[in-house]
């Protein structure tokens, strides 16, 4: 067999949706976008919802919403992908990471409470393959750390303590204790890149909890200047009749989505429900296949969350990078393709020259030494997750 590790789910109703738009004649943002939004919001329980091109433009864009710069502070876990620091660095504001939690891929709520400081203005913490973090310990964190909070702007006032930003970049279709991923943390941001459980082939979203004396609509307002060169008018706005006119009120970014992109997002958002089903069967083979095995896998459904099914991750119990590079290189050889979620960021060129040190998050470098993630996707067979988890097995036996 050849089984791909994450290949995006395209059916024919994407691609009619997107020739639909091309001979619509509107392709960039436009009347799409807009319905992509609504229905985000409408399934996130939330008044509104952005649409940029990336979870990161998400995140940064909020960010900036926040006023959040330099001289200001923002914690996330070392246990992630690059884009959840680099944003922060992006605004020049102070990149504070933390470890896990011993034996955990979530960030280490202990060590974000001993991080808070008075220039701290925002927490990411990372829902990492869809399992969503223990919100209520963060709100708690922060809710005690009130004292310290200085705020710089009138969102962050009205807030009154530090902003949780949620990257929800894997967790989109995730629940926490109830809720749905993009109502529980202050902010959430989405991302559906092509390897995502939906895709829009690049693209994100950013929803938000109500915040009390803020106008939902002028938060919109201002994540359309932001990302939209601080144009006044968008260009849907400009085609009305004698519209033309606009105005440039800040030198700001750009990173909208495109109708292009919205319309293979809006197929893949009715076909959610089933792709979600799909995942939870795949993860509930896989587990049921390799109990047998000396190995732990990261649980994506417990009483406080159902997850978004985004990756199956696994870890070698007892075993080091030597042994887990060299499984998959033998999956590899039987035609599995796997990865390593994630390097943790000390480990990376970049965040050494800003100088973190992998020693000093040893929780982290510990899930990540013997850490396999297998392929989870919707286009996989019973017969392909069977064969998946039968050669893991076998090839851990053997070794």
């Amino acid at each position: 067999m050849n089984i791909p590790f994450s290949p995006p789910d395209i059916t024919q109703a994407e691609i009619d949706e997107v020739v639909d738009t091309l001979k619509s004649g509107w392709i960039t943002t436009g009347p799409k976008t807009k319905l992509f939004e609504q229905k985000i919001a409408e399934y996130c329980n939330t008044s509104k919802a952005v649409c940029l091109n990336s979870a990161t433009a998400c995140m940064e864009m909020t960010l900036r919403l926040l006023g959040i710069g330099p001289g200001d502070e923002v914690i996330t876990s070392a246990y992630t992908y690059s884009a959840s620091a680099s944003v922060i660095h992006h605004v020049g504001a102070k990149i504070i990471m933390v470890d896990t939690a011993k034996d955990s891929f979530h960030i280490d709520y202990d060590a974000v409470a001993n991080a808070i400081t008075e220039k701290t203005k925002a927490i990411i913490p990372v829902d990492i393959a869809g399992a969503m973090c223990d919100y209520d310990k963060i709100f708690d964190v922060v809710n005690n750390k009130k004292e310290l909070f200085r705020a710089s702007n009138k969102i962050q006032e009205s807030i009154g303590r530090v902003a949780i930003i949620a990257d929800g970049a894997h967790s989109i279709g995730a629940t926490y204790k109830g809720r749905m991923s993009g109502e529980v943390a202050d902010f959430t941001s989405f991302s559906f890149h092509a390897v995502k459980n939906l895709t829009t082939a690049e693209g994100g979203a950013v929803t938000w909890k109500d915040i009390p004396g803020i106008d939902n609509e002028e938060i919109y307002k201002e994540y359309m200047l932001l990302t939209l060169h601080g144009q006044s008018k968008d260009a849907l706005a400009k085609t009305k009749l004698g519209s033309w006119e606009y105005d440039i009120v800040a030198p700001n970014y750009k990173c909208n989505m495109t109708d292009i992109m919205a319309s293979i997002g809006l197929v893949q958002f009715e076909r959610y429900p089933e792709i979600l089903k799909r995942r939870k069967e795949i993860i509930d083979k896989y587990t049921n296949a390799l109990e047998s095995v000396n190995i732990q896998v990261l649980k994506h459904y417990n009483n406080n969350y159902e997850s978004s099914g985004h990756l199956y991750l696994t870890r070698l119990t007892g075993k080091d990078e030597e042994f887990r590079n060299s499984v998959i290189e033998k999956m590899a050889e039987r035609g599995i393709a796997t990865n390593v979620h994630y390097k943790p960021l000390p480990l990376l060129s970049a965040y050494k020259n800003l100088g973190f040190k992998i020693e000093d998050y040893p929780n982290a470098y510990a899930m990540y030494k013997n850490e396999i993630t297998l392929p989870l996707h919707t286009l996989l067979t019973d017969d392909e997750v069977s064969y998946v988890a039968y050669g893991l097995k076998e090839i851990i036996k053997k070794s």
